[in-house]
């Protein structure tokens, strides 16, 4: 494809929409034909705000336009037919995190756009923080010696989440899909697929009955990649906001969050210490950058995240969710052979760390 705009539409228009959608103004490879919202007012607003034509009907949406790329910030529950149709029709999407409600949904929508010749692509603005660029750069040259435990902190308060985000069967999980993706993914990024995985998870409500029917508010997860490897992740909606990845190694600790790469010795003396003041905005500034340029001018510019990772992170996921409700430890290995999705798509046998 040559370096023209992409004709590009959005549905979903919650916070997290408007604020694509405000990045998106500012990336010059988008043309932005329509945008889509169950709202009528809203999807109206927002479209004469820029420029473009309101739907409250996704169907109509996809029917309507020839779109060359359809970005996904609704909950997948209210437009999944819909994804699939923007598919079959050419269109690339971009979803934001997570890829879908569970690891056989993620596997059918690769699936299709496999067989589409399109992209279907995890919007995970990790990936473009300059804190966890420079985690990356770090792990890439050897830097650290004997990894032994990394542990991650996850606390959202403040934070609004939609009401569908609380019914299992809408949401397909709580604060551990819909929160931790960006973090899982930085964790496993750079370590193969964990041999087990154990997880317990529950819901503040103070009616027992009622936390059965409501996703999950905290989670505690625990990979282990080998006798002398673990992570640990703990995510919780109501305490104050946080995250925080820290790695364990021989003789240094590595301390990662948004806005900060530290380094310091086994005894917590500070080696080195960056702060950076880049905003979720100009995160996804620079992903949809990249997105868009990965189709427009594929051979010079590869998108960062790959289908490989996206499913080794779902199968993590997965398999939380499956020990929370079996109490025993789970094994991802077993979720992504069952797909018999990595002999179509992904990797050589026996290859599950592949990148």
């Amino acid at each position: 494809m040559s370096q023209e705009k992409l004709k590009t539409a959005l549905i979903g228009l919650d916070e997290n929409g408007l604020n694509m959608l405000e990045a998106l103004s500012k990336v010059d490879h988008f043309d932005l034909l329509a945008v889509a919202d169950k709202n009528t007012k809203l999807a109206e607003k927002t479209a004469l705000l820029y420029n473009c034509e309101p739907y409250d009907d996704y169907r109509q949406l996809i029917a309507q336009n020839q779109l060359d790329c359809l970005i996904v910030t609704g909950g997948i529950y209210s437009c999944d037919e819909y994804v699939r149709s923007a598919i079959k029709n050419k269109a690339n999407i971009l979803k934001l995190a997570p890829a879908a409600r569970d690891f056989e949904e993620t596997v059918e929508f690769y699936r299709l756009a496999k067989s589409n010749k399109v992209r279907f692509t995890i919007a995970n603005t990790y990936r473009f923080a300059k804190s966890f660029l420079k985690l990356d750069d770090f792990l890439r040259k050897g830097s650290l010696e004997q990894i032994s435990v990394i542990t991650a902190q996850c606390c959202f308060a403040g934070e609004k989440h939609p009401m569908w985000q609380t019914d299992p069967k809408l949401g397909g999980g709580g604060v551990l899909l819909h929160n931790c993706y960006g973090i899982i993914d930085a964790i496993l990024k750079n370590n193969p697929l964990p041999q087990q995985v154990y997880s317990v998870n529950t819901n503040y409500a103070t009616d027992r009955k009622q936390r059965q029917s409501l996703t999950e508010d905290v989670a505690s997860v625990t990979m282990k990649f080998g006798d002398t490897f673990f992570a640990n992740i703990v995510a919780d909606k109501n305490t104050g906001e946080k995250i925080q990845l820290k790695i364990h190694s021989k003789d240094k600790i590595v301390t990662v969050t948004d806005s900060q790469f530290a380094i310091a010795d086994k005894f917590s003396r500070t080696i080195e210490k960056v702060f950076y003041n880049d905003s979720e905005l100009s995160r996804t500034i620079d992903l949809l950058d990249a997105f868009a340029l990965s189709i427009l001018l594929p051979e010079e510019h590869k998108f960062p995240n790959n289908i490989s990772q996206d499913l080794k992170n779902m199968a993590v996921i997965e398999a939380a969710y499956l020990s929370a409700r079996t109490s025993m430890p789970e094994q991802p290995e077993r979720i992504m052979q069952m797909s018999q999705l990595e002999s179509e798509i992904i990797w050589p046998k026996g290859n599950l760390s592949a990148g």
